[in-house]
């Protein structure tokens, strides 16, 4: 595990600053991302990368979200501290850690069982407790419903039922929703046990949702 040094901080400010340009607004994740060490969840060859406000390859098809797409999401789920969490698409473990800054209550789960194992590795080493599991996200973790929020961070073909049968009354899912190559931010709150209400946001980029209730459905 490599240092976190001033120098490292002093480029997180920047990202942070560039964050707030672009309308990123909320204090407490601008605080997050000025808290997590980024660079940690890249290669060292790659490390360099860590503090520009872009995507970049972890392996297995998968990419480290853009920084503004981080704080992008996180905004829109507008987490109190005592909620629960569950984080569909763990990857590197960098938006898990984020969350994990905002709620001790965080659950993630990833597809691909290599990144699964790194990033299990990668937040023990920084002291970072979440509940990992690895598996369909896009069927949610049923056993461990009802979430007060639910983050999806790959792009799904449509609004899971899975993951909105998840969520407590007043509970909000934020998901990326269209076709392989752009989709629409949603949030969807469930207002009542049959009714929801959705919002829908800026276009973004990610990669696809696998499973059941996503793109090999």
């Amino acid at each position: 595990m490599h240092a976190d040094s001033y120098r490292h901080r002093g480029l997180r400010r920047t990202l942070v600053a560039e964050l707030r340009r672009k309308g990123i607004h909320d204090e407490r994740v601008l605080a997050a991302l000025a808290t997590v060490p980024r660079h940690l969840f890249f290669e060292s060859a790659f490390q360099e990368h860590a503090y520009q406000d872009k995507a970049f390859p972890i392996g297995e098809g998968q990419t480290i979200s853009q920084p503004y797409t981080v704080a992008y999401q996180t905004q829109l789920l507008d987490l109190a501290r005592h909620e629960r969490v569950l984080e569909i698409g763990t990857g590197s473990g960098y938006q898990c850690c984020v969350l994990l800054q905002l709620t001790p209550h965080v659950y993630s789960i990833e597809y691909q069982p290599v990144l699964f194992e790194r990033a299990g590795r990668r937040l023990a080493g920084m002291h970072q407790s979440a509940h990992l599991f690895c598996g369909d996200g896009s069927l949610g973790l049923p056993n461990h419903a009802p979430f007060d929020k639910i983050l999806v961070t790959a792009g799904s073909p449509n609004i899971p039922r899975t993951l909105l049968h998840q969520l407590r009354v007043g509970g909000a899912l934020v998901i990326p929703v269209g076709d392989a190559q752009v989709q629409r931010m949603m949030r969807v709150v469930r207002e009542t046990e049959t009714e929801f209400s959705r919002e829908v946001f800026e276009e973004f980029r990610f990669v696809p949702l696998l499973g059941k209730a996503g793109w090999q459905g």
